[in-house]
């Protein structure tokens, strides 16, 4: 070994200890604060779908009530964004991957009241947007703050925010390996020790206290599922380019649907957005009370897909409709995630095409199992489609389902569903919403 081997190793070795440490701290209080906003979320849509009930027992003007409370939720939550922090508007991760890449400051620590009330405001409301966005946010501001308060180097502190943000995806959806993984491969997109020390370390310690505080039960009960056979291997890779054009067309949907959001209330003010948000949220409190199952983040409609509920009309109602809700949506600019309303879209897409496929060649039933198998995939195969991440989406979506028998499917269908994007030249969603967020600030 030279002097030049032995000089990088003593500086990949220093400071480690106290990193670990900080590491540990950052992903506890990650956790702390993830686990109550999912409490908070579960308590607004119980009482949003205890409010549409009450509405439908007969009382006058309840509707109109409904509607009221939808806009009024959703336009403060926008409000307070514009006002107090815009940089937490939306899911909140390009605006991580350009901190760590040097084109942003770190966000002030009122970040994480805005976009947990904001958050919890938006999504209680019933609009379709994911936890794991304000959670991956505000997991990356506490951990700058403690990085500092530690006194930890500018280095340092770029890792432990990565990190703080990989331990909010692990809170938000009981998935350890999946933040550390996230870390990794889509914000540092490289590989070093001192970041997987910081990456596990957060990870680990959100999940630790997250499993205290809610449990260690998968986020989705899927029956367990065979090994499927080799003879699946085609279907699987056609679910991927079906997945994958599906991605492509979400993708541009996002983009398309910010600009005529934006093109209708030029010049943006506080005021001009505040409103947008209310009329949006106005249109969903109209969906929450004629469709209340078919609001808010999705996880019902997830696990419904998962079990195979559902006829192929009603599904394919469902998917379109919510396709174009997420999209619309996440226009509104208040805090919420793309990542949830991904795996219903894709859960959903994968139970057609399994209901399909076992309708129209009932031999496959022998080597695949049910359609659950089909929705599984299609989870993971839609997150890689839009995400363009494959290890996260695939560990993501076996923690999540603790579905380890379909982990080769999952590999199949997500190879062409990343092709065909690329293919296609449509990027990643984070990088065309971070290309898009750099572009309005010129």
């Amino acid at each position: 070994m030279n002097d030049t081997d032995s000089l990088e190793q003593h500086d990949e070795r220093a400071g480690l200890v106290p990193l670990a440490a900080a590491s540990v701290i950052v992903g506890s209080a990650t956790g702390a604060i993830g686990v109550g906003f999912r409490f908070s979320l579960e308590r607004a849509e119980a009482w949003r779908t205890a409010f549409v009930a009450w509405g439908h027992a007969g009382h006058e003007a309840a509707f109109v009530l409904v509607v009221l409370a939808a806009a009024v939720s959703t336009g403060l939550a926008t409000w307070l964004v514009a006002r107090f922090a815009p940089m937490a508007s939306g899911s909140g991760i390009p605006h991580v991957e350009a901190v760590l890449h040097g084109k942003l400051p770190p966000a002030p620590l009122v970040l994480v009241p805005i976009k947990f009330v904001g958050g919890v405001l938006a999504i209680g409301a019933g609009l379709a947007l994911g936890r794991e966005g304000p959670t991956v946010q505000m997991g990356a501001s506490i951990a700058h703050a403690i990085g500092q308060f530690m006194r930890r180097t500018a280095g340092d502190c770029r890792v432990l925010l990565a990190a703080g943000a990989g331990a909010g995806l692990a809170t938000a959806f009981n998935a350890p390996i999946a933040g550390a993984v996230f870390v990794l491969e889509e914000l540092m997109r490289r590989f070093d020790t001192r970041t997987a020390v910081a990456a596990l370390g957060a990870s680990a310690s959100a999940i630790a206290m997250a499993r205290l505080l809610h449990g260690d039960l998968p986020d989705f009960h899927v029956p367990a599922q065979p090994f499927p056979g080799f003879a699946m291997t085609g279907a699987h890779l056609l679910l991927g380019v079906l997945l994958g054009l599906l991605g492509v067309a979400y993708c541009r949907a996002i983009l398309w649907t910010l600009d005529i959001a934006e093109s209708l209330s030029k010049p943006l003010t506080v005021a001009h957005a505040t409103a947008r948000a209310a009329l949006i949220g106005a249109a969903v409190g109209v969906l929450a009370w004629f469709a209340p199952d078919l609001a808010g983040g999705g996880d019902v409609l997830t696990e419904r897909a998962l079990l195979g509920a559902g006829t192929v009309a009603g599904v394919l109602a469902t998917l379109a409709l919510r396709f174009v809700l997420g999209t619309v949506s996440y226009a509104a600019g208040t805090p919420g995630g793309l990542f949830a309303p991904l795996l219903v879209l894709g859960a959903q897409t994968g139970l057609v095409f399994g209901r399909l496929c076992l309708d129209w060649f009932p031999g496959m039933s022998a080597v695949t199992g049910d359609t659950s198998t089909f929705a599984v995939v299609g989870m993971a195969a839609f997150f890689v489609a839009v995400v363009r991440a494959p290890l996260t989406g695939i560990v993501l979506v076996t923690e999540m389902t603790a579905s380890f028998t379909l982990l080769l499917p999952m590999l199949t269908a997500c190879f062409t569903a990343m092709i065909v994007p690329m293919l296609l030249r449509v990027p990643p969603i984070y990088d065309s919403l971070g290309e898009r967020a750099a572009a309005d600030k010129r």
